[in-house]
């Protein structure tokens, strides 16, 4: 345990290291906070590397000419509303995808995506909202791949609209602490999964779900198709903690010594303060959780999660 704790520490410490934020919508204006923390802090758009901002804007820029050629066509409203949001302006992304919700009342993926960013604002009732509303629509519906707008390293999608849709919906409930409807959810998003990716990032919220649900057994059994030879194209950190919690990885060894980026830092950090809440030591899961709020990633899913937890759950 004690080694677990110093890993930990040097996780977070790790993600706190970050530059000044961007100015949030462009380099002339003064900074706008694009959404309020849930204890009350001002957020702003997360820093971005030159280069990649560079290439974001103009993806971005290409996303604006396509829309203002057809504003009415929803694949161009959907890529706007993606574009504006990889580059952190959550606000105008929420505003684009209301514009299309009201284009396009029927096309499930405007709530599923505004739904997203609601939760990303923590506007997570809302999200909650919009989220039941695209699992609605899309229940007689096929199911389809959702392209990715920032690709893997091997550019293979591995989500789809439904598995998303399921996913994001039990993550709402799960920030809102209410473990009973983000249980159901969260079952229905490892059923929609058709693949490995897909299968670890749900089955990794659902087995924390259960765990504060006090069912230990069923847990432990929504682990049996959780292997080392799993196919995983980019949820490794999930991945680990499924095999951290089956055993088959020692809590020291958890998350690979050369990662640096700040989403999967914290979505380690997070399993790691679960893991002392799961074994009684509520003093160090606090700590760990307030540690990831050090880091500058807050629209990471484990840094809103750690926030709710310090919070007491989400609005």
């Amino acid at each position: 345990m004690r080694r677990l704790r110093v890993l930990a520490a040097v996780i977070l410490v790790t993600a706190g290291c970050a530059v000044a934020p961007e100015r949030s919508f462009t380099r002339e204006s003064a900074p706008r906070a694009e959404a309020m923390s849930l204890l009350g802090r001002p957020l702003f758009a997360p820093p971005i590397p030159d280069d990649a901002r560079a290439r974001m804007e103009q993806d971005l820029a290409a996303a604006r000419a396509r829309y203002e050629r057809d504003p009415n066509d929803a694949d161009a409203i959907i890529w706007l509303g993606r574009r504006l949001a990889y580059l952190g302006y959550y606000r105008d992304a929420i505003d684009v995808f209301s514009e299309g919700v009201t284009k396009h009342p029927g096309d499930a993926r405007m709530y599923r995506h505004r739904g997203h960013r609601l939760i990303t604002t923590r506007q997570v009732a809302r999200a909650v909202a919009d989220l039941e509303t695209a699992a609605s629509l899309m229940r007689n519906r096929p199911d389809e791949v959702e392209p990715d707008g920032q690709p893997n390293r091997y550019n293979i999608p591995t989500s789809t609209l439904k598995s998303n849709i399921w996913y994001h919906l039990a993550l709402a409930h799960y920030l809102r602490h209410d473990f009973e409807s983000a249980h159901g959810a969260w079952r229905r998003a490892v059923d929609a999964a058709d693949n490995d990716d897909m299968l670890v990032a749900g089955t990794d919220w659902l087995y924390m779900t259960l765990r504060r649900l006090g069912r230990e057994r069923e847990a432990d059994a929504v682990l049996d198709r959780i292997t080392p030879d799993m196919r995983i194209l980019e949820n490794d950190a999930y991945h680990r903690r499924l095999l951290m919690y089956k055993g088959i990885i020692p809590p020291d060894s958890v998350m690979p010594p050369d990662t640096r980026d700040a989403v999967q830092l914290a979505t380690y950090g997070y399993g790691i303060a679960n893991w002392h809440l799961y074994n009684g030591d509520r003093y160090q899961a606090e700590v760990l959780f307030r540690r990831i709020l050090e880091g500058p990633n807050w629209a990471a899913f484990g840094y809103i999660a750690a926030e709710a937890e310090v919070a007491g759950g989400a609005r």
